[in-house]
């Protein structure tokens, strides 16, 4: 949820042809970047948020489930920057810098390697069509940026991701303690080994999850009420809400 707040401009080619929109703070100027690392070409190779994920971050907090606000600092072509987001409920203020959403401790977890690969994610998830958003959890940076390219027009959203962080469209990426996401707003969540035996997380990922659709985790087999594994192999499980 945006306020309104920032400024919006319009930029223009030689020609007076309109090549897209960008926001600002007030006082600052158009094109500005505050996140642009010294010798970077551009703000678009920076990492950010796709703005309209923010309608579906919640606060992580122990509470009534709620929208957060965002605070914007600078937005290029639908991504977030910088800015912050706020709780109306427990007043708690949550930084975006360097185009991550920070809503939370990362859990002190070891890297792993994956057997996983996008065809693979693609085809256990069940994804078919564009649209939606796929949440990968401690799910390396090679791999969120394969999916992005393989199921096209699914927003990939990355929480945790231990390594990799490069700037990729169709990618956003979020730190937390759990998954901070609306209920009942993504199309399947695929859970990294460590994050695939937590109940904690687990019960995130049922809860996080769209009806009818598909949660695939790394590791063993797990054993927790509301969770029907339906198939599992090779070190990997597939299962659905019951």
């Amino acid at each position: 949820m945006c306020p309104r707040g920032p400024t919006c401009w319009e930029r223009k080619s030689p020609g007076g042809r309109s090549t897209g929109k960008s926001w600002s703070r007030p006082g600052s100027s158009p094109g500005s970047c505050s996140s642009r690392r010294p010798g970077a070409r551009s703000c678009h190779r920076e990492l950010t948020l796709f703005i309209e994920l923010t309608d579906l971050l919640r606060c992580p907090e122990d509470h009534v489930e709620q929208f957060l606000v965002l605070l914007p600092d600078t937005i290029v072509e639908r991504s977030v920057q910088a800015g912050s987001l706020g709780c109306p409920v427990c007043g708690k203020t949550y930084p975006i810098t360097d185009g991550i959403a920070r809503l939370g401790a990362v859990p002190p977890l070891s890297e792993s390697d994956t057997v996983l690969t996008a065809e693979s994610v693609e085809a256990l998830v069940g994804l078919s069509g564009p649209g939606g958003y796929l949440a990968l959890v401690g799910v390396g940076g090679a791999l969120c940026r394969n999916l992005a390219e393989q199921a096209e027009g699914v927003h990939i959203v990355g929480v945790n991701p231990p390594s990799d962080r490069r700037a990729v469209p169709m990618v956003s990426l979020l730190e937390a303690a759990r998954i901070p996401l609306k209920t009942r707003s993504v199309r399947g969540v695929v859970l990294a080994p460590g994050y695939a035996f937590s109940s904690v997380w687990l019960e995130d990922a049922k809860r996080v999850l769209l009806p009818g659709l598909r949660i695939v985790g790394e590791g063993p087999v797990p054993a927790i009420d509301g969770l029907e594994v339906i198939a599992s192999a090779g070190g990997v499980w597939v299962g659905m809400p019951t």
